[in-house]
């Protein structure tokens, strides 16, 4: 299908377009609006008219920054593990407000973060069971804060798996928790 220049559109057929852009990306999966916005310019329409889609969207209650956000927490937290940090780092990159995206992942209490990061350490240590333990915490330490846990919790978490695990050494016991 040939590229269609905005510009090159009477004002209603470039609306009926850009809201074909929003409505195919909605039909995918939510978005913030300023995903919407940078789609919107990167198909060559102008900002007022970006502006104004994005005013009747919001309007019509299609597109929600803090509905986006609590989901997205809720989504990302389940299946991949992300600690509340690296969720509030990724709605930001995704145009959303920080105060938003931080009441969103403060739906995320302190056991339910726990509890994942146990879940992940638990799954990792199943694959680890040639390396030496020094491997092992460094590796652990490593998936954990990839994932955006803080450090005391990732080294509580991994201490008590270990230890679960059948470990011997004494790596962490020195370890600052928080």
């Amino acid at each position: 299908m040939p590229r269609i220049d905005p510009a090159e559109l009477s004002p209603e057929e470039a609306w009926k377009k850009a809201k074909e852009v929003c409505f195919d990306l909605l039909a995918a999966r939510p978005r913030s609006k300023d995903e919407l916005r940078q789609a919107l310019r990167r198909k060559g329409f102008d900002d007022e008219l970006g502006e104004r889609m994005l005013s009747k969207l919001d309007s019509s209650g299609l597109v929600d920054d803090a509905a986006f956000a609590e989901q997205w927490v809720r989504s990302r937290h389940a299946y991949q593990g992300l600690a509340r940090n690296a969720l509030v780092a990724e709605l930001k990159r995704k145009g959303v407000d920080g105060e938003v995206a931080a009441q969103a992942a403060g739906e995320i209490d302190r056991e339910s973060e726990e509890q994942r990061a146990r879940e992940l350490v638990r799954k990792r240590l199943r694959s680890m069971t040639t390396v030496d333990e020094q491997t092992a915490l460094r590796r652990l330490l490593g998936t954990l804060a990839r994932k955006g846990y803080p450090q005391g919790l990732a080294y509580s978490v991994i201490r008590d798996e270990l230890k679960n695990a059948g470990a011997e050494s004494t790596l962490l016991d020195d370890a600052v928790t928080d």
